[in-house]
């Protein structure tokens, strides 16, 4: 039988661990648990959330609405709940408005990319004084013309009214040599840009090894 939040014992109840320590007192899967409220068919809360938090930390930049269901009898709303979390903290991290003077200011803001197998093609989003907004992992897989298209980019900065955008993607390879595509996707993304009145500064190619500007070699 499943258990609800309120029906833990006293000492393993995390919303009441909350009230009277505060939330730094919590272990990661007791934050889940109160994001939950209640565990599925099989499962208690505690032991659903656990299942949770070991999926974070396989790829916490990739969880989405599908690996969630992968948790037998987890359901979407509760997935859901989950997906929309992890999104409003992501967009927060980022409320520091971090200052974007060079190339290796977005390189630093990209070690959690370093050890990936796939390609991650990654926006940042610039207020008028290049302080950064926003970050969105906008595909991941082999980049090309057909997975980075324009309005996928630039819808989030016409929402936020930025002023510009920096994209980036790593090569799992660490050869940071551009390709043919990597060249033709940076030209059409410049080409929506100018239309649309939002600069792209700059494109990176990086690995843990380093990182190449495509401003920086004369090809934006």
């Amino acid at each position: 039988m499943m258990k609800k939040i309120n029906e833990l014992e006293k000492f393993e109840k995390p919303r009441e661990k909350l009230l009277e320590k505060g939330a730094k007192a919590l272990k990661d899967y007791e934050l889940v648990a109160i994001l939950l409220g209640s565990g599925v068919k099989g499962k208690d809360v505690i032991k659903l959330s656990k299942e949770i938090i070991k999926l974070f930390q396989q790829d916490f930049d990739a969880i989405n609405i599908e690996k969630l269901l992968q948790i037998h009898e987890l359901g979407i709303a509760k997935a859901a709940q989950i997906v929309s979390a992890v999104e409003l903290s992501k967009r927060y991290l980022f409320k520091q408005h971090k200052t974007v003077i060079s190339a290796n200011d977005v390189y630093e803001e990209l070690k959690e990319y370093f050890d990936k197998k796939q390609e991650y093609f990654i926006a940042f989003y610039l207020d008028g004084a290049n302080r950064i907004c926003e970050k969105r992992v906008i595909t991941i897989g082999t980049l090309n013309q057909s997975l980075v298209h324009p309005r996928e980019v630039f819808a989030p900065a016409i929402e936020s009214r930025c002023a510009s955008i920096i994209v980036a993607h790593n090569h799992p390879s660490n050869n940071l040599t551009p390709s043919r595509e990597d060249i033709l996707v940076t030209q059409k993304l410049k080409q929506s840009g100018k239309i649309l009145g939002i600069e792209l500064l700059d494109h990176i190619i990086f690995s843990k090894e380093g990182f190449v500007s495509l401003q920086e070699e004369g090809i934006l």
